[in-house]
């Protein structure tokens, strides 16, 4: 891609393809635009224009975020909140999108998630089974506490 050239206009129309086929965050729009030979000046009026029009929105990104992976593939908010910074999303943003997992739900989930795991653990001694676990469900960013509170009742 790097070979072709392409006008500003062009770039800024791949790049609202790109951001209308998925929310994407800030940090993968100006990756996208490393692609592109472009001065700063460009860069950051396709950047503006794609904010301005609605292609990229950070809250709407983040608050998609935390809904897909906590729904989709049962992550724990610490995971979440790690992988939302490593993206530079502001700390507003992160917390104002956990809010929207409510307590309930959450620990409903990770009795679900919990006893999925236990019962995959079929033959093992209650301590393998009990770091089995922990492991799962820490690298998964469910909080340290909550965790043992469900192995402890193994």
């Amino acid at each position: 891609m790097k070979d072709e050239n392409f006008t500003v206009k062009e770039i800024e129309l791949k790049l609202k393809k790109y951001c209308s086929y998925q929310d994407r965050c800030h940090i993968e729009v100006e990756n996208k635009l490393k692609n592109f030979n472009l001065i700063k000046e460009a860069k950051n009026q396709i950047v503006f224009n794609l904010i301005n029009e609605d292609y990229l929105n950070e809250t709407r990104f983040c608050e998609n975020f935390v809904r897909g992976k906590f729904k989709i593939k049962n992550w724990g908010k610490i995971k979440i909140k790690m992988e939302l910074k490593s993206r530079k999303i502001s700390n507003i943003n992160i917390n104002q999108s956990l809010k929207q997992i409510h307590e309930k739900e959450y620990l409903e989930k990770l009795d679900q998630i919990f006893e999925k795991k236990l019962t995959s653990l079929d033959g093992l001694s209650k301590d393998k089974k009990k770091k089995k676990i922990f492991s799962y469900l820490q690298y998964r960013g469910w909080e340290t506490n909550l965790i043992y509170d469900k192995i402890n009742k193994i």
